[in-house]
């Protein structure tokens, strides 16, 4: 079906982004300048102005009505898509559940950075990028050819770094910057030689028209570099061990909310990209399929053992990502090797509810970091001590995060729990002794996890108060509402997770689909 409906998910965040930029330096009020003295000179400070928050949420809520209707017009017609040349943009099941991601998150996070940005500098830049980042992802999800899903890819890493390294003053928060726009900048290099490969062997650049010539080309050496490159090149994004080196200090160094988003969307984005890129290429060789499912265990693994030694929650919340993200890359493997849907369902299941909790770990995290560093002019490093007692002073964090982190581990009857179960599932239903001694792998590796999760919990709700808790400040109440949005959402799901079928069917369909299964 050609319609444009779903154009503007992508047009709005982009067309949105320049105009809070510009109308959040106007000086509307030029009265409420002031003078301040910085190395001895006087200058003139610009005023503080709402106007950045309020039009991001504006935006938010816009697209969330169009989403509404691009999600009825998509259980109706299925498919959309919109040619412009050799541009193609494809709204599938995989798309869908991207946006929802992207928009979800997006939303809460914007919610969140009203009061914990609102004494920032640059808080202007902050808003614009956020909402392009939004946009360009949602634009990824949708691209139909190799070159453009690489244009979208930049777009995605540039709008991010930015977004990392936006405490520029602080030597930490620019190295963290740095490593994440050089590693970036490597994998995006490899992905391009790995379309020209493709270009040069198939002629074309349209996913479905590499399918096609794929399945007629099967073990051809140029495919099977390029199909490397992108797992390289992507896996860099996405996460994959050993290629993830830079996420624990953009993680850490970040605002809070672009923590959420970074966790919570950007490496799935990255795995989107990768699927899309490897699932062209299905027809060259089987391997893919075992690919995923080694990624998966290293990744489950090696995720669990950093955290293990963490000291930093942002950082252990860092590392905990990798961990998840093998729990997804299972559930893919199992899907392409065995052809059964329930495997790529329940990735794209535990890829949202990730998002859900990994979000409001950070959020959570957020909030405490906030209330004991930031609202009295200080950027410190929150550390696990830091958080003794914190249930005491600050019980809606505490919570919110004892919910995230204990989902994140797999513990009835919340999300996590659901999705993990069903990837299990789904492996033990192959009857192949391999993949369920993985599954039993996995198993076990969230049972680690908790090793690192509960005593997090212990910490904020049986020790006594630190002293840096006893000294915090209270908390603004609109942080509170994405917490309480998200902690529900995180239980609802656990004991409901029907509610979430029509976005994880779609795409673990367009996945099967698109590797020819």
């Amino acid at each position: 079906m050609i319609t444009i409906s779903f154009l503007w998910l992508i047009v709005l965040p982009i067309a949105s982004s320049p105009l809070i930029y510009i109308l959040g330096r106007i000086p509307f009020n030029r009265a409420a300048f002031h003078t301040i003295k910085l190395d001895g000179h006087l200058m003139l400070q610009r005023p503080k102005t709402r106007i950045p928050f309020a039009l991001a949420l504006i935006a938010m809520l816009a697209m969330w009505l169009i989403f509404y209707t691009v999600a009825v017009q998509f259980q109706a017609s299925g498919v959309q898509w919109y040619a412009l040349g050799s541009i193609s943009l494809r709204l599938d099941g995989l798309s869908l559940l991207l946006a929802a991601v992207a928009l979800g998150l997006g939303t809460m996070v914007v919610i969140f950075s009203g009061p914990y940005m609102a004494n920032e500098v640059g808080e202007e830049k902050y808003y614009a990028l956020l909402v392009l980042m939004i946009g360009v992802m949602i634009g990824l999800g949708c691209a139909y050819d190799l070159f453009n899903l690489w244009v979208w890819f930049e777009a995605m890493a540039v709008s991010s770094y930015l977004l990392v390294a936006f405490y520029h003053e602080q030597p930490a928060s620019l190295e963290a910057g740095v490593k994440y726009l050089v590693q970036s900048a490597a994998g995006s290099a490899l992905v391009l030689l790995g379309i020209a490969l493709v270009f040069a062997q198939t002629g074309t650049l349209a996913l479905n028209q590499i399918s096609d010539a794929a399945a007629h080309a099967p073990n051809a050496p140029a495919l099977l570099v390029a199909g490397a490159l992108f797992l390289i090149g992507y896996g860099v994004k996405a996460a994959l061990v050993p290629l993830h080196t830079w996420l624990p200090d953009a993680h850490s160094q970040a605002p809070s909310g672009i923590s959420a988003m970074l966790s919570g969307v950007v490496i799935e984005v990255g795995l989107v990209a990768l699927l899309r890129s490897l699932g062209a290429l299905g027809g060259v060789t089987m391997a893919w399929s075992t690919l995923l499912l080694i990624f998966g265990a290293l990744n489950m693994l090696l995720g669990n053992l950093l955290a293990l030694r963490q000291t930093q929650v942002k950082r252990l919340l860092a590392f905990s990502s990798l961990s998840q993200m093998g729990y997804m890359l299972l559930g893919l493997g199992i899907a392409v090797y065995s052809g059964q849907p329930s495997g790529a369902e329940g990735s794209f299941f535990h890829l949202i509810n990730h998002a859900l909790m990994k979000g409001l770990a950070f959020l959570a995290a957020g909030a405490l970091l906030y209330g004991l560093y930031i609202a009295a002019g200080k950027h410190g490093t929150l550390l696990t001590a830091d958080l003794a007692g914190a249930a005491r002073r600050y019980p809606l964090p505490a919570l919110a995060l004892s919910i995230a982190v204990l989902g994140l581990g797999g513990l009835p009857p919340l999300a996590g729990f659901m999705s993990k179960w069903q990837i299990f599932v789904a492996g033990f239903q192959t009857h192949d002794l391999a993949l369920m001694l993985l599954v039993i792998f996995a198993a076990l590796n969230s049972v680690l996890s908790l090793a690192y999760y509960a005593p997090l919990v212990n910490t904020m709700y049986r020790q006594e108060p630190s002293e840096i808790v006893q000294n915090g400040k209270p908390l603004p109440l609109v942080m509170g509402i994405p917490l309480v949005l998200l902690s529900a959402a995180v239980i609802a799901v656990g004991i409901w997770p029907i509610l979430l079928q029509w976005l994880s069917a779609p795409a673990g369909a367009a996945l099967l689909a698109a590797f020819g299964r």
